[in-house]
């Protein structure tokens, strides 16, 4: 295990959160609209981005447990489109879009720097490992956001159909609760287990 800094070495980097929400809010906003932000890879960077300007060992916690799944779904996709020419599941088909702006589209690399951002981080100052449950809760609210408040062509955080198959796997409940178990639950619950294997438990 790594060692953790003490309580009062949170790393002052909330000029580093404000200055990515002054250009990332405004570009994807004006580039893909609000409902953009209702995807979980969105909200965990802005939730990253907060956590580093309030510097809350809580909240980097628990992106630092959805980003490597995230990042690995989207490089995954890009990598497959590279490859392949085809993507996997289209999650990542808009970064080939041309009627998107190509600076909105570059930030989205985003998704690779965000993980390594967080893992610099936990090197310092540990892993709260209540960060697992509190990821699996904004996953669900995020979940449920996509099923009521965007429409199911959007497929919002697979609120409607799953990745793989395209299809929703029976009721809204049951597709739901079935998505969120294999996130929170199988997913998370793996980076939860490597961070608290690589960093020095820290709560507070």
């Amino acid at each position: 295990m790594s060692a953790a800094a003490p309580p009062g070495d949170m790393p002052r980097w909330g000029w580093l959160g404000v200055l990515w929400l002054l250009v990332y809010l405004p570009v994807y906003q004006s580039a893909y609209g609000a409902q953009n932000f209702l995807f979980l890879c969105n909200i965990g960077v802005i939730l990253t981005a907060l956590a580093l300007i309030a510097r809350s060992r809580l909240l980097i916690a628990s992106q630092a447990v959805a980003a490597p799944v995230i990042a690995l779904a989207w490089a995954v996709d890009v990598g497959w489109k590279l490859v392949t020419g085809d993507f996997l599941y289209g999650a990542t088909s808009y970064m080939w879009d041309p009627q998107y702006p190509l600076p909105a589209r570059l930030l989205s690399l985003y998704h690779v720097a965000w993980p390594l951002l967080l893992w610099a981080l936990l090197r310092r100052i540990g892993y709260d490992p209540r960060g697992w449950p509190l990821q699996a809760l904004i996953a669900a609210l995020a979940m449920l956001a996509g099923r009521w408040l965007a429409p199911a062509a959007d497929n919002v955080n697979f609120a409607w159909t799953d990745p793989f198959l395209g299809r929703q796997l029976g009721p809204p409940a049951l597709h739901l609760l079935l998505c969120w178990a294999l996130l929170a639950g199988a997913a998370y619950g793996l980076t939860h287990w490597v961070l608290r294997r690589a960093f020095r438990p820290e709560c507070g």
